[in-house]
């Protein structure tokens, strides 16, 4: 049996640049560049890490004879380090211990990975809003604009599912995906509709009808929650049955 060897990837000498990742361009910004520490797995201990205008290495168990201490600034929340300065593109690629906290560095691929995988995500997303039927459509948007969907018509439920699914692909798949959607819209719309009714206090669903009590609702749960799980047991398949054919 072959042994798997795991090499380090090799260090590419190139410019590059590194960016705030909180979303924000402020006119400057400084990043801490000593009184940096980084374990050493090999060494065994942790080593100080400082960046400097006059030494070649970042550590400074390294450093030979005195020390100028460089300054870390991103204008308009970027970075960018010529090829030349490889101490301190080391430093910010891989010994700063906020690399990936408060910035990072900016890789073409990885960024182009990134938005494919966005632009398929919302590629299936679209896909599966147009084949889904209005009655799925309506449940999937009722969780998104609540009763207001009642007064909507068909097609601006389609429109609004279509956008939903552009807009927030991932969410709008959990949502579709979800077996819950379904009964809990149901369950709202014979609210709705003067099938059901649910007490003032949230507390007992009843039929509008003969004002028997289906179930209560149990202490800080939410009321449509309660009742969707109470459809799916053996005690409530039947109401779920009748719900559905008043429905029709």
């Amino acid at each position: 049996m072959a042994t798997k060897v795991t090499t380090t990837p090799k260090w590419e000498i190139k410019d590059r640049t590194y960016y705030l990742l909180s979303g924000k361009s402020p006119l400057t910004y400084t990043i801490k560049s000593k009184s940096i520490f980084w374990f050493d797995k090999e060494k065994g201990f942790e080593r100080e890490l400082k960046y400097t205008v006059n030494q070649k290495t970042c550590f400074v168990d390294e450093f030979k004879g005195d020390a100028r201490l460089g300054h870390i600034v991103f204008e308009d929340g970027i970075l960018n380090v010529p090829k030349e300065k490889q101490t301190l593109q080391k430093l910010m690629s891989l010994f700063h211990p906020q690399r990936g906290q408060i910035f990072a560095e900016f890789d073409a691929e990885q960024e182009a990975e990134d938005d494919l995988d966005i632009l398929e995500l919302e590629i299936e997303a679209l896909m599966v809003a147009k084949s889904m039927d209005i009655d799925q459509a309506e449940a999937v948007i009722r969780s998104e604009v609540g009763s207001e969907v009642s007064k909507m018509t068909s097609k601006e439920i389609k429109r609004d599912l279509l956008l939903f699914a552009k807009n927030e692909p991932k969410l709008f798949l959990e949502l579709a995906n979800d077996d819950d959607i379904n009964i809990r819209n149901m369950a709202i719309k014979a609210t709705e509709l003067g099938i059901l009714r649910l007490s003032e206090d949230q507390r007992t669903f009843k039929w509008a009808k003969t004002d028997k009590k289906i179930m209560t609702v149990p202490f800080d749960e939410h009321p449509y929650s309660a009742f969707t799980a109470f459809l799916k047991t053996d005690e409530g398949l039947e109401v779920y049955k009748s719900i559905e054919k008043r429905l029709k």
